[in-house]
C-alpha cells in the first residue's frame, strides 16, 4: 500500500474518496480472510453487497475488546507461518489482547510512525531518544523505532527508567527529540536539575508525548504541559494510538488535535448506543484501521473517550483531528451522584505544583458503592493536602479520601515490576468479590 502524504492537504471531498477506496478494499479483505467477520456477517444476513460505500459503515456491527478476547483465534486472517511477531495490549482495563503481525503489518506500522514523526516536523537530520521499552511484546516502542529508522533519523534505544543512563545518552549522542511519557520527562528533568544540569541547556528540542494528555479538551496546555515547557526548552507534541489500531493520531505544530492519517484509518465517535455523537461532542473512539493483514478489525471500540474536530487545521491539512483523551469507559467513577473519570482528578492534582506524584484508587465499600481514594506523598504538609481537598470539591464536587504514603510506595504502584507503562489509576473493584 503506497502512502501519499499529500492527501493530508487534499480537499475534504478528496480525502473522503480516498478513505472510501481504502475502506472498501479493507472490508473485502476482512470478509474474505477473517473467520470471525464471516460468521458475524452471516449471522446478521449481511453481505459485502450491502455495504456500497463508507457511508454504509453504520450497518456493520461494532467490535469490542471482549469479542477479541473471547474469539482471538477467529480474528486471525493469515496462516501461522505468515506471522512474524506477536504483540499484546498493556492490559490497562483487564487482560491483555494478543495481536499477530505479518511482515506487511510491520511495514505498515513503520510507515504509520514515519508519518506521525513527520507531522511533528521531525526529519532525517534529527536524533531520537526512545525512552519506552522495546521488549515485553510492546508494540509502541517497536513502532517508534521502525518509524524513526524509516524516516532516516538516528535512534537511541534507551528504554524506560534509569535516569543516569538517559542522561549518559543525551550527553554522548545529543538527541534533538525525546519520545517519552510526559510525567517521566518531567521527573527526569527534575533529576537533572538535582544534579546541577539545566534541561534547557541540553540538545533536546522536541518531546513526543505518549500515554498522558498534555492539553485540555479545548486544546489549552494543561498543567503537565506547562511544567514541562518551564523545565525544558522544547516543543511538545501529543500522540494517541493503541496496539489494536496500529495507527497514531499525532499533533502538528499547531497543537490543536492529533491528525488522522486518511489512508491508514477511519474514525467514528459513538455514544453508548453505537450512534454518532454530534460533531464536537465527547464519545467513544471507534476505529477501522485500513491495510492490516494479520488481524483486520472493523469498527473497533477502543474504550477511550474524546472529541473529533473536522474544521481545517491552521497547518493547512484538512484531515479530521482527535482531541485529548477525556476518560476511559472502563474507568468511569460514580461517586455520590457524580460521574467522573480519573483524568479529571489528575487535571486538578496537576494544578498543585507541590504534588509531584499520586495514585487514584477505586474500590467498593461494604454496600457495593464506589469508594474513591487518592494517595499522596507523605512529605506534603497539611496545607497542601487541604488545598487538594478544596480544589477537588470546587472543580469536581467530590471529596475523596486523601491518604499519604511514601514516595517509594507510590512510584512502585505507578510502575510495578514488569509493567510497560505507568498507571496512576488503580481499579480494585473487581477484586472485592
Amino acid at each position: 500500500m503506497e502512502i501519499d502524504t499529500n492527501s493530508d492537504f487534499s480537499s475534504i471531498d478528496d480525502i473522503k474518496q480516498l478513505q472510501n477506496q481504502h475502506f472498501l478494499s479493507h472490508l473485502s479483505y476482512s470478509l474474505s480472510h477473517s473467520v470471525y467477520y464471516q460468521s458475524k456477517f452471516e449471522a446478521l444476513d449481511l453481505s459485502l453487497e450491502d455495504i456500497q460505500s463508507i457511508d454504509d459503515i453504520h450497518k456493520i456491527p461494532v467490535t469490542t475488546k471482549e469479542e477479541i478476547e473471547r474469539h482471538n483465534v477467529d480474528f486471525l486472517a493469515v496462516s501461522k507461518k505468515q506471522i512474524i511477531e506477536y504483540v499484546t495490549t498493556s492490559g490497562t482495563l483487564g487482560d491483555p489482547i494478543s495481536i499477530a503481525l505479518t511482515h506487511q503489518d510491520q511495514q505498515r506500522l513503520a510507515r504509520n510512525e514515519r508519518r506521525a514523526l513527520e507531522l511533528c516536523q521531525i526529519t532525517a537530520e534529527d536524533t531520537i531518544q526512545i525512552t519506552t521499552t522495546l521488549d515485553k511484546r510492546f508494540m509502541a516502542g517497536m513502532a517508534y523505532y521502525l518509524g524513526a529508522t524509516a524516516l532516516g533519523a538516528s535512534v537511541i534505544r534507551s528504554g524506560i527508567g534509569d535516569p543516569d543512563f538517559q542522561w549518559d545518552n543525551i550527553r554522548r549522542f545529543e538527541p534533538t527529540v525525546l519520545i517519552a511519557v510526559p510525567s517521566f520527562a518531567y521527573k527526569f528533568g527534575n533529576y537533572l536539575l538535582s544534579k546541577g544540569i539545566d534541561p534547557k541547556t541540553t540538545s533536546v528540542r522536541k518531546i513526543v508525548c505518549i500515554g498522558e494528555p498534555i492539553r485540555d479538551s479545548n486544546f489549552e496546555p494543561n498543567t503537565l504541559h506547562q511544567k514541562l515547557t518551564e523545565l525544558w526548552d522544547v516543543t511538545l507534541h501529543s500522540t494517541y494510538a493503541s496496539t489494536e489500531m496500529a495507527t497514531a493520531f499525532t499533533e502538528c505544530n499547531e497543537g490543536i488535535g492529533g491528525h488522522l492519517l486518511p489512508e491508514l484509518i477511519y474514525v467514528e465517535i459513538l455514544d453508548d448506543h453505537n450512534q454518532p455523537v454530534a460533531m464536537g461532542e465527547v464519545g467513544e473512539i471507534t476505529v477501522t484501521p485500513f491495510g492490516i493483514e494479520g488481524m483486520p478489525l472493523l469498527r473497533y471500540k477502543t474504550g477511550d473517550l474524546a472529541r473529533l474536530h473536522t474544521a481545517p487545521c491552521l497547518c493547512g491539512r484538512n484531515t479530521p483531528r482527535l482531541g485529548a483523551i477525556e476518560g476511559r469507559k472502563g474507568q468511569m467513577i460514580k461517586w455520590k451522584g457524580t460521574t467522573l473519570f480519573p483524568q479529571q482528578i489528575e487535571n486538578v492534582l496537576n494544578h498543585i505544583s507541590e504534588i509531584d506524584n499520586y495514585i487514584i484508587e477505586l474500590s467498593l465499600d461494604e454496600l457495593g458503592l464506589d469508594k474513591l481514594k487518592v494517595i499522596l506523598p507523605d512529605h506534603l504538609d497539611e496545607y497542601i493536602i487541604a488545598q487538594a481537598q478544596r480544589l477537588l470539591q470546587q472543580r469536581l464536587r467530590v471529596n475523596p479520601i486523601l491518604e499519604q504514603n511514601t514516595a517509594a510506595y507510590i512510584s512502585n504502584e505507578i510502575l510495578p515490576k514488569g509493567s510497560r507503562k505507568p498507571r496512576r489509576f488503580v481499579d480494585k473493584r473487581e477484586l472485592v468479590h
